[in-house]
């Protein structure tokens, strides 16, 4: 007993006192090997951490490309690292806490305990390759849930067992719907006290409108949460609790039985009879097999025949299965990994018009781009058909070049592993690629893709978008959302103006969704983000990354800009320039146009006039559309882009001879008259907000709301907190965390995102009017 007690209690802790901590080496320590009085030995001990390099090459039918999704804090890393480790990746328990995790690889990830970058790790279970990103749950780099999922063939959502559905579960439940992601939910969290498994289903149906599967139920709730009941095999799996060094490798196994809890073993009947009747109503094979021989006996029904009808439920997305555990315990980890493997399609179930068309010839989609120090810039991504191997050359058929591509690498975090070559179906990183940005298609070469269009002409498939070979070979991009916040960015001295420059169109590849822009009227670069968060955190990266002590001038809010009132008006342009006289005459009408809601703003529309339509050309038209276009870059208040706007072209006048960027200027100089005659309307950001307090803290933040003009929407319970939801200007909540965070004594939460763009009321319209023309 004296060697335990020197060691610690369990066999994780003793690999982690040899080992030196976590880490990805390829000859790790051999983990120690006992048998301690009354513990069964567990099968499934690895003697050392296993390589990325020995991670199996299986058939395309064994390859999941999943991401974890949720909202902030409901655990997403954790359930990394727990994976990582217990398919043996990692030799310790990584802990968001202690900032030693291996996907929150970043300074500012581990120092504020935050995921910020989705990061790729590729491992190895009961002979499948898992290909997982671990993404982001904070509203500011929702950009790194959208392009992983634009490539993943299933997700996993991690929610909190006490907090059900959050606010940012249901942004990332729609991403992964927009892109037909078949999904797995984990109940996380389930020894918190206020964990409750019928909760969180009911926030899934009612929430999310989605069908929950439940597969297993726990046993024991809270502290006392000691194992589940697999309704699949009706078994259940036990893990140890007398200590928190246990790693979670060892659990009991076993089948229900008499000698159970009967009041466990009578809610895991009841449980399971739902779970069959449930998949019957959603698929008719399996309902078939009841009718025929389990009618009256649903125990005997094959737990084969009910995961392979679950299966069929999930990937044809009518219902999503229910796992539960608790990552931070280590319990339930494991099922998990198998559920993954078991339920989420493989690349080849996921149905790519374009895979069909390449037949065996490369076809790549570019969804991520990060910058390595030594390497330049590495682009993450997944092959779709055909082998991508390295030192070959291959053709961007967005930017229409062809790029040497030197190196491929599997993903691992910030570790990555060189390999000769990688099929379809998985994710690479490729080294080489200078000119490729997230959304671009890659291919082997130009004659491929000439191959590519020719089988889609003769399928028929390629006839509306015959416009071109690009146009019906492109996989669809990632949408970038529109920046609400912006800033001024300064170089400590003008000597390192060049090196900002080089930073930012680094982290502008890297980051679609932050905008960089050079303001007109005073030189100055403008920074556009998603949040305070967001510039936070770029800024902290120039310093750290780059070494430049730039400066950033106060956040401001991307206001918009529109119109109250119909004008029609017309304007003429007659200038010589050189020999050449140019001479047009335009009229057009403006109106503002609403969402069928009446209520909010949409984009912008050109429409014309039916003669003049008619005796328009392309190229004509072309200069007119561009001339509205640049009108409503500025609006005619304070500068910001215009929206909701319709413009008709009700009459174009051209003397011979005349250019079409006179024509251009013309339709923009009359449009900046007709929308001044309009009369000018500020529109707002508004933005959706949900806090999570303590009911003695309620009135306190509902009267700080009201001071920042922010609507109630609803006031729900959840356990013994209330959950606030709420709109709000952005412009009022300008440092809101530390203010909920003093008003609370710490001990809230919230989440911010856009919501919609309003009309400013005329009081806050003038001051704002006042406060950017300095009268205020």
């Amino acid at each position: 007993m004296r060697l335990r007690a020197v060691l610690g209690i369990g066999i994780g802790t003793f690999s982690v006192l040899v080992g030196g901590g976590k880490g990805l080496l390829k000859n790790g320590p051999q983990t120690c090997r006992w048998r301690l009085q009354g513990r069964k030995q567990y099968s499934f001990l690895p003697d050392d951490v296993k390589s990325p390099r020995a991670v199996v090459n299986p058939d395309i039918s064994k390859i999941r490309n999943i991401g974890i999704m949720a909202h902030i804090d409901a655990g997403k890393t954790t359930t990394t690292e727990r994976m990582l480790y217990y398919s043996g990746y990692t030799r310790a328990l990584g802990d968001v806490d202690d900032g030693d995790t291996v996907t929150d690889f970043m300074d500012q990830e581990r120092e504020r305990g935050i995921t910020i970058q989705s990061a790729a790790v590729t491992f190895d279970w009961k002979k499948h390759r898992i290909n997982l990103i671990d993404t982001p749950g904070h509203v500011d780099f929702t950009l790194e849930v959208e392009r992983a999922l634009r490539v993943l063939d299933g997700a996993v959502a991690v929610f909190d067992a006490s907090a059900g559905v959050e606010a940012q579960t249901l942004t990332v439940w729609r991403q992964a719907e927009k892109h037909h992601v078949p999904c797995i939910c984990f109940l996380n969290k389930m020894d918190k006290p206020g964990a409750s498994l019928h909760f969180s289903i009911e926030s899934i149906k009612k929430k999310l409108k989605a069908n929950p599967v439940l597969l297993q139920i726990p046993i024991g709730s809270g502290k006392s949460f000691t194992g589940l009941i697999d309704l699949i095999t009706n078994q259940q799996m036990k893990w140890r609790v007398k200590s928190r060094a246990e790693d979670g490798r060892v659990f009991e196994t076993k089948s229900l039985s008499q000698s159970d809890d009967p009041e466990l073993l009578q809610d895991a009947m009841e449980a399971r009879a739902a779970l069959i009747e449930q998949v019957a109503d959603l698929d008719d094979e399996f309902a078939e097999l009841l009718l025929e021989g389990y009618g009256e006996n649903f125990d005997a029904v094959p737990p084969a025949k009910l995961q392979e009808a679950v299966r069929r439920v999930t990937l044809a997305r009518k219902g999503v299965p229910v796992l539960c555990g608790s990552s931070l315990r280590n319990k339930g980890v494991q099922p998990l990994l198998d559920a993954i493997t078991a339920y989420l399609p493989a690349p080849n179930e996921r149905h790519h018009d374009l895979v069909r068309w390449y037949q065996d010839d490369l076809c790549a989609l570019a969804f991520k781009v990060v910058h390595d120090k030594q390497r330049g810039p590495l682009v993450f991504v997944r092959i779709y058909s055909g082998t991508m191997k390295p030192q070959s050359a291959v053709l961007n058929i967005n930017r229409n070049n062809t790029e040497r591509m030197s190196r491929l690498l599997l993903p691992f975090a910030d570790q990555h592993v060189e390999i000769p070559s990688l099929t379809a179906g998985n994710i690479a990183l490729c080294v080489g690629l200078k000119q490729t940005v997230t959304g671009d298609t890659i291919v082997s070469s130009k004659a491929s893709a000439a191959a590519a269009v020719r089988r889609a002409q003769k399928e028929g498939e390629g006839e509306r978008k015959r416009g071109g070979e690009q146009a019906s070979l492109v996989l669809a991009g990632v949408e970038v959302p529109e920046p609400v916040f912006f800033c001024s960015i300064e170089p400590p001295t003008m000597s390192k103006q060049a090196d900002l420059e080089n930073a930012l169109t680094c982290l502008q590849r890297e980051d679609p969704s932050l905008k960089v822009r050079v303001d007109p009227d005073s030189g100055q670069t403008v920074l556009c983000g998603m949040g305070e968060l967001h510039i936070e955190i770029l800024h902290d990266r120039i310093r750290r990354e780059y070494g430049i002590e730039t400066h950033l001038g106060p956040l401001q809010v991307a206001y918009r800009e529109t119109i109250l009132q119909s004008v029609a008006t017309t304007d003429m342009l007659d200038r010589t320039v050189g020999e050449r006289r140019h001479m047009v005459t335009v009229s057009v009408a403006v109106c503002p146009i609403m969402d069928d809601d009446s209520s909010s703003l949409t984009s912008c529309e050109i429409t014309y006039d039916e003669e003049v339509e008619e005796q328009l050309s392309p190229d004509v038209r072309d200069a007119v559309e561009n001339g509205v276009n640049s009108s409503y870059l500025q609006g005619p208040l304070l500068g910001y882009p215009v929206q909701g706007v319709s413009t008709m072209i009700q009459s174009v006048s051209m003397e011979p001879g005349t250019s079409l960027a006179m024509l251009s200027a013309c339709v923009s100089r009359c449009m900046l008259k007709a929308l001044r005659q309009a009369g000018g309307q500020v529109l707002e950001p508004v933005m959706s907000l949900e806090v999570t307090v303590g009911e003695e803290h309620l009135s306190s933040v509902l009267g700080d709301l009201a001071q920042r003009r922010g609507a109630i929407r609803d006031i729900q319970s959840r356990h013994d907190s209330k959950v606030l939801l709420a709109t709000a200007p952005l412009a009022e909540m300008m440092g809101y965390s530390t203010a909920l965070r003093t008003l609370t004594s710490g001990n809230a939460t919230f989440s911010l995102q856009l919501d919609i763009y309003e009309a400013m009321n005329p009081q806050h319209q003038n001051a704002l009017l006042n406060k950017m023309a300095g009268l205020a």
